[in-house]
């Protein structure tokens, strides 16, 4: 599911199954346009943060990104965007607060350059992460501070011109895990390994040091349209993908 215009409905009813999975890309440059009407929709906390970014584009992204999330949520809850309060976890990852905890509804945000993605499902832990592929990166140099042994030799293996696809394939299915556990930087990146295949649906390769770990997730590559890469990290199995352009079980 694609936003790209203004236009979109701020009362929209959404339907959200028990065992689906949305994802929607947010194209934020065309959606900067209307920030103005964004801003309106957020709380004054969120207004206070958007003021701090020096940046106007990144301004704009944070109040686009927010916006789009309290109004496709308000779209499952059939509340008004103005209503959601979001609280964190203990490790600070955001979550739904009252009287709208109890929904089962959980969620999770990436953004990069002009596109946004945004996950959503019931009762599952997600994770989602977007980069937009910079060629100008020294990717062997991070790979050796950031990945595990077995991703920097998978990255080793690669072709020269596919190097920076592996590269942010990679960064991205490790971020997208992450982030769907909650941990941040609580948790090593070097202690747990992802596949850089393209394309790869099972690619949470192994954790450490609970080797059983592996099995609980579900870490995909989804498409995010040409110059970037992105992944989806859901707890469990068994569930459906819907999304812009997936339909997938």
């Amino acid at each position: 599911m694609n936003i790209s215009t203004p236009a979109f409905r701020l009362d929209a009813p959404l339907a959200l199954a028990e065992h689906e999975v949305q994802l929607w890309r947010l194209d934020l440059e065309a959606l900067a346009a209307a920030e103005e009407r964004w801003q309106q929709l957020l709380s004054a906390d969120e207004r206070t943060r958007a003021a701090r970014f020096l940046v106007s584009r990144a301004r704009q992204q944070f109040v686009v990104t927010r916006a789009l999330l309290r109004i496709l949520l308000a779209g499952y809850l059939s509340a008004d965007p103005h209503a959601l309060i979001f609280c964190h976890s203990g490790k600070n990852k955001p979550r739904l607060g009252p009287p709208f905890a109890d929904s089962g509804i959980l969620f999770n945000v990436a953004h990069s350059a002009e596109v946004a993605l945004l996950a959503f499902c019931r009762r599952r832990e997600v994770g989602v992460d977007v980069e937009q592929v910079n060629r100008d990166l020294n990717v062997e140099a991070i790979a050796r501070r950031f990945f595990s042994p077995r991703e920097q030799e998978q990255l080793a293996e690669l072709h020269p011109e596919d190097k920076f696809h592996g590269f942010f394939r990679c960064w991205t299915r490790k971020e997208a895990y992450i982030k769907a556990k909650g941990e941040g930087l609580w948790l090593p990146l070097n202690q747990f390994d992802v596949s850089l295949a393209d394309g790869s649906e099972n690619a949470l390769l192994a954790t450490r040091p609970d080797s059983s770990e592996a099995a609980q997730w579900s870490l995909r590559e989804v498409a995010a349209g040409a110059g970037y890469v992105a992944a989806l990290c859901v707890a469990g199995h068994g569930f459906r993908v819907r999304g812009w352009d997936e339909d997938k079980s």
